[in-house]
């Protein structure tokens, strides 16, 4: 083949996407009309674009294929263009009004275009020549220019990759969460090994807790040669004991690799989530994004939601060598480009003091700025070490991660849970707002139990604490069931519907996570008025996401409009329900909540602190398959909420499962109040980070 030079000329697009109708026949000259040169190299093409190679090679001259076997063409194509990761082959064809349609030997002036794992490449003027053969049909005369212009058949191809550094997640001030850090592979060197490879085998598959197999189909893919390291497993650097038992197997070599790395562990696992190699099946998903099977991705956590801004893109130079292995040309390169930091408005320190609160529960918490929105915390317990999924689990470890009851890899805050009685300021402002509940009148009571009327037949609304004046006020300071109760049905269940709907309830809360949907009744509709009821005080069928709950909560702060939680640095303040409440209902509601920790008959007086000011309430929420089980659980909730005469306003929503018998939500209050008093006295954790990681200040955060 002969080429001109690189340039740009007047061309027509050739249809080379378009399917091969033509077949062989044609190209052997079965049919009454001899094919054209131009629609050969259109099919050529498009069956380039399908890898086809070997039926490329049916296209060739008898003298082409006498310089290169079928075997050579197919493999030096598909390592070619599979190496540069080739797709969307184009061709544009020359006009050439003056050639000769029927001329024994024609030339066929074309530009080329695809895109590659380096970018889009072109070639202008190529040049293919199409001769007749004894039947008077056309074929190409190939050689290895038609692949790149200036390749030769004695040049390889080679692709070198310059990895670009996946990008950081800090904190609000700064404080690493997810960084570069360094591991330890374990491999082997084939030469290295021992004549008894079974016994070396065997020992590391004992170590490393990995199949024989594994390790032979490790040292039997194509690329290894006897001084090939072949890796096998990433270890942790301070896995001494286990390194020095490696070593002492021939052929083990340990060298240090680069990993993602989560300076804090657990403690903020669900956040960060974690990365791994990417699956055949992501990597399909993500065809043409730039991913490739070495490609590390966000497997959950912030690591998922952030992949876009976080990943990075690794450079690539396309080089042709010559035959002594030098580099004679470089086709195409681009420029690795390293991955965005994303900075988080969590507070690691506050984050680890609530963890360190609730280790050994299961339960979740969020924490949150009320007025901005900003979201300081987010603790899911148990949880799991993110660093395990860089390093690679063993099958027994695994095992008995997904084995585990309490579920470390389940995010509960990203789920929806029954509220208790931390919904009743939700009920109350709901029915201040519509008019239907005055503040100060004081209700009848009824004792420890009620029901609306006889149709409720043996079931009861029942209360705790039989108080004197039954008011508002009260109602939330004594936590009283009844009250909220007659609250919801005096809305009415449609009124109460279209509150909750004005809340959000139903709907997907516009959080960089995705969490599951407050929701209520059956498919959004109360059927009963003892179900109405029950939600008034949080149970029913209510169940509400404790992030959109602070979200509500924020609402009593701001007159009345729910701020809208946000994750990521750099952000406005802004409401995701605007007017949800009067000011009036959020000013009254708030007001009492001050009273539920201050009065010393609160349910929340142990939150009391003299240093500030704080708002809460406490809940209590049983699961129960009906109102005489006495199996069922509770899980404890506590709300606490401080804006007052402070620069560093407060809200933390926390619920712990299984408390019955612990004391119900009073077990929750004193691991939220570590976290407040940490936040507005200054108190510094008495832990730090895993080794190396830097710590945060409370002080002076705003």
């Amino acid at each position: 083949m002969k080429k001109g030079k690189a340039g740009k000329g007047n061309m027509r697009k050739a249809a080379a996407a378009a399917g091969i109708l033509t077949g062989f026949c044609l190209l052997a000259g079965c049919g009454k009309e001899q094919v054209q040169p131009e629609q050969l190299l259109t099919e050529y093409i498009q069956l380039l674009n399908e890898g086809n190679y070997e039926e490329m090679y049916s296209y060739l001259s008898e003298e082409a294929k006498a310089e290169t076997d079928e075997e050579t063409f197919v493999n030096r194509n598909r390592n070619i263009y599979s190496g540069i990761e080739a797709q969307d082959i184009a061709v544009t064809i020359s006009e050439d009004e003056e050639k000769e349609k029927d001329a024994d030997t024609q030339r066929v002036e074309y530009s080329i275009t695809m895109q590659t794992l380096a970018g889009e490449l072109s070639f202008d003027h190529m040049v293919a020549i199409f001769k007749k053969d004894e039947e008077g049909a056309y074929r190409m005369e190939w050689d290895s220019q038609d692949i790149f212009p200036d390749l030769q058949n004695t040049d390889r191809v080679r692709v070198v990759t310059t990895e670009a550094k996946r990008g950081n997640i800090y904190d609000r001030n700064g404080v690493e969460l997810a960084r570069e850090g360094v591991a330890s592979s374990v491999g082997l060197v084939p030469g290295k090994l021992p004549e008894d490879r079974e016994a070396a085998f065997e020992q590391l598959s004992s170590l490393l807790e990995i199949s024989v197999e594994k390790i032979e189909n490790a040292l039997s893919a194509g690329w290894v040669r006897d001084d090939t390291f072949v890796p096998l497993r990433t270890v942790s650097k301070e896995a001494g004991e286990l390194k020095t038992q490696l070593l002492e197997i021939p052929g083990v070599m340990i060298t240090d690799t680069v990993v993602r790395y989560y300076p804090f562990g657990e403690k903020a696992a669900q956040l960060t989530g974690y990365v791994q190699n990417i699956t055949a099946e992501e990597l399909e998903e993500r065809q043409g994004q730039g991913y490739n099977q070495n490609s590390i991705i966000g497997k959950a956590g912030a690591e998922r939601v952030y992949e876009e801004q976080l990943r990075p893109k690794d450079g690539y130079s396309i080089q042709i060598l010559n035959e002594l292995g030098d580099v004679k040309e470089i086709v195409l390169e681009k420029a690795p480009e390293d991955g965005e930091d994303v900075v988080l408005t969590i507070d690691i320190t506050l984050q680890q003091y609530l963890y360190q609160e609730m280790e050994g529960d299961e339960g979740c918490a969020a924490a949150m700025d009320p007025v901005s929105g900003a979201v300081l915390a987010l603790v899911s317990t148990p949880a799991y070490d993110p660093n395990d999924f860089v390093m690679g689990y063993t099958a027994s470890a695994w095992e008995a991660l997904n084995a585990d009851e309490a579920q470390p890899l389940y995010n509960r805050w990203l789920a929806s849970w029954v509220p208790g009685s931390s919904f009743k300021p939700v009920t109350a402002a709901l029915a201040l707002t519509k008019g239907t509940l005055d503040p100060e009148a004081e209700v009848p009571n009824d004792g420890l139990r009620w029901q609306l009327d006889s149709s409720w037949g043996s079931y009861y609304v029942t209360t705790l604490e039989d108080y004197s004046v039954k008011n508002l006020e009260n109602a939330l300071i004594h936590s009283d069931n009844i009250y909220f109760a007659k609250a919801a049905v005096g809305m009415g269940a449609e009124s109460f519907g279209e509150g909750l709907d004005s809340l959000g309830f139903g709907e997907e809360l516009p959080f960089d996570f995705a969490l599951t949907a407050s929701s209520y009744g059956t498919d959004g509709e109360i059927t009963s008025d003892m179900e109405l009821a029950d939600s008034g005080y949080g149970q029913g069928k209510v169940l509400v996401n404790p992030i959109h709950l602070s979200s509500m909560y924020s609402a009593l702060v701001n007159d009345g409009s729910m701020v809208r939680p946000y994750l990521t640095e750099g952000q406005e303040t802004s409401y995701w329900k605007e007017h949800v409440f009067t000011p009036e209902a959020s000013q009254i509601v708030l007001n009492d909540l001050y009273r539920v920790v201050e009065s010393e008959e609160g349910t929340a007086h142990e939150a009391y602190r003299s240093g500030y000011r704080l708002a809460g309430k406490t809940g209590t929420a049983e699961l129960k398959d009906s109102q005489d089980d006495t199996t069922g659980t509770e899980l404890g909730w506590f709300v606490g909420l401080c804006t007052e005469d402070t620069d560093k306003p407060l809200l933390i929503t926390m619920m712990i499962e299984d408390v019955k018998g612990r004391g119900g939500s009073h077990y929750v209050i004193p691991k939220v109040m570590a976290g407040f008093d940490a936040w507005m006295l200054g108190k510094a954790p008495e832990y730090q980070a895993d080794p190396g990681a830097a710590d945060a200040s409370l002080e002076g955060v705003d």
